[in-house]
């Protein structure tokens, strides 16, 4: 199979046995059997056709920066969006629309799903429009974050997204490519109709409103250094561990069980944000599984409440 990838798509665009710990966040992980880059959206059908022929399983890797794969890696081809994935466009609209009551000039940005959120969040800005400051920090994907409904300071991407470009099987097993609006997209607490179809994000179209650029960037600014502030950005980690449950903080009842700096192996909860856990040397997938099983459950005995990971398990652990 190997052979037939580099035939498709070049020897440099495809590797074997690739280390995930080379492209997650938290710098742990164990080899993909096979790791091919896809610059086209006819690349990537040419590779999941490849894929399904073998019955070899993918997923659609996009920075790694919320993902933990396991230690002895995952027996299948992670995919990897560049080229085209990272184009973006910005085109001011020519009528005003009405927000709170006010009539505002806005602008839709169309990326690629493999666009990262900072860069993105910097063409808002240097095109004075404002949506976007919450993202600015975020180390994710447009594709990503729209799976995730990421979100932080506040804001979140149901709150700008417009459409969807996504690729998904037909019945017959065809690939096709439909457009989901904001509605059809059900976005929820880090949730998207992503989560229940087996759909892949190829681009997005976000909404946007003209705004003063110095105060866009007063609040962006802002955001950023509140994250340098209060985040363990020092160490590798895959941002908010767990969810946040219903009416409460992870990182506050995971402080409040005692457990800041509390380890297995290298795998550690911050001391200086609960919310995080992180790598401090050179931690193991296992180790920081076992870490997450351990928080969950003295969280539950000392509170009662139930953590669910936000981090996303791929591979064999």
């Amino acid at each position: 199979m190997y052979n037939k990838l580099v035939t498709l798509f070049g020897s440099d665009n495809v590797l074997k046995n690739e280390p995930m710990a080379k492209h997650t966040s938290l710098r742990i992980g164990g080899p993909a059997k096979y790791f091919i880059t896809v610059n086209t959206e006819g690349q990537l059908l040419l590779a999941l056709g490849a894929l399904d022929r073998e019955g070899i399983p993918y997923f659609i890797l996009g920075n790694g920066s919320n993902i933990l794969v396991g230690d002895k890696g995952f027996n299948g081809a992670v995919i990897h969006l560049d080229g085209d994935f990272k184009n973006m466009k910005c085109v001011l609209s020519e009528d005003q629309e009405v927000f709170d009551d006010e009539a505002v000039d806005t602008a839709v940005i169309s990326a690629g799903a493999g666009a990262m959120l900072s860069q993105i969040a910097n063409v808002a800005l240097e095109n004075s429009l404002t949506g976007m400051e919450f993202a600015a920090g975020i180390p994710g994907t447009l594709g990503g974050a729209i799976l995730m409904n990421a979100g932080a300071y506040n804001g979140e991407m149901k709150n700008i997204v417009v459409s969807v470009r996504i690729l998904e099987k037909d019945n017959s097993g065809k690939y096709q490519i439909n457009e989901y609006s904001n509605s059809n997209m059900k976005f929820g607490y880090r949730t998207s109709i992503l989560k229940s179809i087996n759909g892949i994000v190829l681009s997005a179209s976000l909404k946007l409103i003209k705004h003063d650029y110095e105060m866009i960037k007063s609040t962006m600014n802002d955001f950023l250094e509140q994250r340098r502030e209060k985040q363990p950005l020092e160490y590798p980690s895959a941002g908010s561990t767990f969810k946040r449950p219903l009416g409460h903080f992870a990182g506050k009842l995971i402080s409040e069980a005692g457990l800041k700096g509390y380890r297995v192996g290298d795998a550690m909860v911050s001391e200086k944000h609960a919310g995080f856990c992180i790598n401090v040397g050179n931690a193991s997938a296992a180790d920081f599984k076992e870490l997450m099983n351990q928080v969950a459950h003295k969280v539950f005995l000392s509170s009662g409440i139930t953590l669910e990971p936000e981090v996303i398990f791929i591979g064999d652990f």
